[in-house]
């Protein structure tokens, strides 16, 4: 039966300020970075934001030594695809509840950094058959969405202003990665990809700790990096379910 799915639409730059919002180190290294890599390249400043610590994600290590580690790692996987500011929050790991506290939070980053384009991950249940998706995910995810709007609304998280954060309503292009239902791709063939696969080597702790049959970062963004390709129809590619476009 023919894919009856419409065709990826490319996400083209320039722009000038990126926001990555994830919950997790590592997070935005399973693909994400390969794009970021990209527009930095391009021009663009960016920054990521990170609602925990992973402290949770390393069952042979305890959590506060873990989320040491873990933050140090994601720091230096952002420095290898040219990203110098990483923000963390210190939410707990594996304990995001969505409402409206986490919806603040990220408004006030999106504030903070005031970018044009904010990247979130993936809301759903599920990111395909069989690949379940985890909480901090979904919540992190959906609230993003949310955050975007309330970000340029003065008169929500009030006491914003306070703290000197005015309203920010320039963000025009919002994009999940991740998604189940993608929309638009970013072509990552050659040294963005192999950025992505440099950033991801950066975990080198967290990778050690994984299953023994679980992919090298190469083997694994050849994966989803190659498959976003393919759906593409070019080398590789990260794929993006844009929610809006507003340039």
């Amino acid at each position: 039966m023919a894919d009856e799915r419409p065709a990826l639409r490319p996400l083209e730059g320039p722009f000038s300020s990126i926001l990555c919002v994830v919950a997790h180190p590592d997070d935005i290294e399973y693909g994400a970075a390969a794009a970021v890599h990209r527009w930095v390249q391009e021009g663009a400043t960016a920054a990521y934001f990170l609602l925990t610590r992973g402290e949770a994600g390393i069952d042979t290590m305890e959590p506060e030594r873990a989320a040491v580690v873990r933050e140090e790692e994601e720091r230096e996987s952002a420095r290898r695809v040219g990203v110098e500011t990483v923000e963390f929050a210190g939410w707990a790991d594996g304990s995001i509840e969505s409402g409206v506290p986490l919806r603040r939070e990220i408004a006030a980053a999106i504030r903070r950094h005031t970018p044009d384009v904010v990247i979130g991950q993936n809301w759903a249940d599920r990111f395909g058959p069989g690949m379940l998706n985890q909480a901090d995910h979904r919540a992190v995810g959906l609230a993003t969405l949310d955050a975007v709007a309330d970000a340029g609304n003065r008169w929500l998280h009030r006491d914003l202003l306070d703290e000197g954060l005015e309203p920010w309503a320039g963000v025009k292009v919002l994009a999940a990665a991740g998604s189940p239902t993608p929309t638009h791709y970013v072509d990552v063939t050659g040294e963005h990809f192999e950025a992505s696969v440099h950033s991801l080597e950066a975990h080198a702790e967290y990778n050690a700790a994984l299953p023994s049959d679980f992919p090298a970062p190469r083997e694994l963004l050849t994966m989803i990096l190659g498959g976003g390709g393919e759906a593409a129809g070019v080398d590789k590619a990260l794929t993006l379910e844009v929610l809006f476009d507003r340039r």
